[in-house]
């Protein structure tokens, strides 16, 4: 075992016995991302349901911790981060050196900044928006939204061609990110699936994404139940 190995997991087993608090919901593709982060750094967390439906993110006792009331919402000792791409990029930075989930040669990771950022601002914010508002609100299915979220998966599609993973030959955040959000289109009428290469990668990182059924697919069943169940409203 290499010296930067055997540190890293130095490091996680004297965390596993202090665990982190992680804010969360099992249905929430974001909660669901810093899941599968967890998983693959071999981190226990501890893990602290959020009872959106009884307001419970809008007691005071949450909103001390996390002010904008949001989940994933992470707390390591005196440190509060409540946004999940940023929760995840902690993580490997205090608890995962070397790993290839951030590179640390900054122009592999800058590619992996990219692609969350592509995730957070195009492909998951055009999910959202195209598809809450017809879960939760009961509105009209909007089509021109649909569109928008095609857009953003030829993009996805094309960013794979000749790729293994969405940001180079290693399995990154990027993956766990997307996959997260892009699983979640199960609930929808979107199929992703249409596109050959995201196909190709999507059941790629189910199989080699560690944890990825307990980490990933439990909470996506939830979804997906909440979503069936919503929609015969």
């Amino acid at each position: 075992m290499g010296k930067t190995r055997a540190v890293m997991l130095t490091r996680q087993r004297k965390h596993s016995k202090m665990p982190m608090d992680l804010y969360y919901v099992p249905g929430s593709a974001p909660c669901r991302a810093v899941l599968l982060t967890a998983r693959a750094l071999n981190l226990n967390l501890n893990l602290k349901l959020v009872d959106l439906h009884h307001g419970e993110h809008l007691k005071p006792e949450f909103l001390k911790i996390n002010p904008q009331h949001t989940v994933p919402t992470l707390v390591d000792d005196d440190l509060i981060i409540y946004e999940s791409r940023a929760i995840m990029t902690y993580l490997v930075n205090k608890y995962g050196k070397g790993s290839n989930l951030y590179p640390e040669d900054p122009k592999a990771r800058a590619l992996v900044d990219m692609r969350l950022n592509y995730d957070l601002g195009t492909l998951y914010n055009r999910f959202a928006d195209y598809f809450y508002p017809h879960l939760f609100y009961g509105t009209p299915a909007d089509k021109d939204k649909l569109a928008k979220v095609e857009d953003a998966l030829k993009l996805l599609d094309a960013f794979l061609e000749g790729q293994k993973y969405v940001a180079g030959p290693n399995l990154t955040l990027a993956d766990l990110s997307i996959i997260a959000g892009v699983s979640s289109f199960e609930a929808s009428d979107i199929d992703f699936k249409k596109y050959a290469n995201v196909k190709r990668w999507y059941e790629t990182v189910k199989t080699t994404a560690p944890g990825y059924q307990e980490a990933n697919e439990k909470g996506l069943d939830a979804f997906k139940a909440l979503a069936e169940r919503m929609l015969k409203k």
